[in-house]
């Protein structure tokens, strides 16, 4: 008679080596009935073993509430299925479609996101940045997606030596660390100068955020208004990340600045017919102090924003902007990831999604 393969028996229980009273895999094979290496099996290679066993294992993981130790299951098999993602702030909503993008791509495909959330310092030694991306490469996740190009030599130096697949995004260079996928923010100012100058605005100012990024779209935007042969650009900044807040205080600014009792008593600047705004909450913030003095928008002032928030459409009136597929981005950081996480070529590193300006009432 042929012998009956078994699955092999739990050995006498033993003290567990942790005295922190965390549940271990020890428990989970003893509440299932089988050996510690069974158990392993049935949760990081359940094909090797029977349905029932797996069964077993995951009735003792819901009854305990185990949670696999994935990092040192990723140590032995060099996968993490982990990605982080780091961002400025997840108080403003600009960057939340490309985490829902990123997040819900990942998924698909069978990886996680860890979020943080770096502050606008990048680029100074010390940052919240460095500090949060030696953590980040401490873990070994399969992949970093990275908000900007805008890096302090130590970050840049920490994710090159760690061969870690890395994904910048929201920006364009011609040299990025590994991947990019983004678009170019002097583009945007100069495509913005040209736009309103168009329509016959020619005293124009901007708003930006004191963040790098804000600050490229405001200095191109400056530059094309001086060559379309327009005045000097009154250029406002305010903190990052910015505000509806910050953008009724700027236009309140403009406003004085243009009034014959302003800082230059008698000899007031003419009062700007065009903001551009580097966030729509800027923006929002703009059209609501205009109302509030009685500003006509946009036969008095036009302005235009950034982003292209679910409120743009119903603003009052409904805000022109620019226009930046979020989505897009997160997708493609994500099938980035991916391919290189799983051994996968990608011949085209660099992405420009390019933008486009939404025209509304506002402009």
């Amino acid at each position: 008679m042929g012998s009956v393969a078994t699955e092999p028996r739990a050995p006498p229980a033993r003290r567990s080596r942790r005295s922190s009273g965390a549940v271990t895999l020890h428990d989970v094979a003893k509440l299932a009935g089988i050996a510690p290496i069974t158990a392993s099996r049935a949760i990081n290679t359940p094909a090797q073993v029977s349905p029932a066993v797996h069964q077993r294992v995951a009735e003792a993981i819901a009854k305990t509430g185990y949670v696999p130790n994935r990092l040192a299951g990723g140590l032995a098999s060099s996968r993490s299925r982990l990605v982080a993602a780091v961002v400025p702030t997840i108080s403003g909503p600009i960057f939340a479609p490309t985490i829902e993008a990123l997040t819900e791509s990942l998924a698909a495909r069978g990886y996680q996101l860890m979020l943080g959330q770096s502050g606008y310092g990048a680029g100074q030694e010390g940052s919240r940045e460095d500090a949060l991306l030696e953590a980040i490469i401490g873990r070994r996740p399969d992949g970093v997606v990275l908000t900007g190009i805008v890096h302090s030599s130590l970050g840049r130096r920490r994710l090159l030596a760690a061969g870690i697949p890395v994904v910048e995004t929201w920006d364009l260079t011609a040299t990025p660390i590994d991947m990019l996928v983004g678009f170019s923010h002097a583009e945007v100012g100069r495509a913005v100068a040209r736009f309103l100058q168009a329509r016959g605005r020619r005293r124009l100012a901007v708003i930006i955020g004191s963040d790098d990024r804000a600050a490229q779209r405001g200095a191109a935007f400056a530059a094309e208004a001086k060559a379309l042969g327009l005045p000097d650009v009154r250029v406002i900044t305010v903190p990052a990340p910015s505000t509806m807040r910050a953008g009724r205080s700027a236009l309140g600014e403009l406003l004085a600045d243009a009034s014959p009792a302003g800082p230059a008593a008698g000899r007031g600047r003419r009062a700007v017919d065009a903001v551009f705004c580097s966030s729509d909450l800027l923006a929002l913030g703009v059209l609501a102090e205009a109302a509030a003095r009685h500003v006509a928008v946009p036969k008095a002032l036009a302005v235009v924003g950034f982003g292209d928030l679910a409120f743009a459409a119903d603003t009052l009136p409904p805000l022109t902007t620019v226009h930046i597929n979020a989505g897009a981005i997160g997708r493609q950081a994500a099938e980035f990831i991916v391919e290189r996480a799983e051994g996968r070529s990608v011949p085209a590193r660099v992405i420009d999604i390019g933008f486009s300006i939404t025209e509304r009432e506002s402009a």
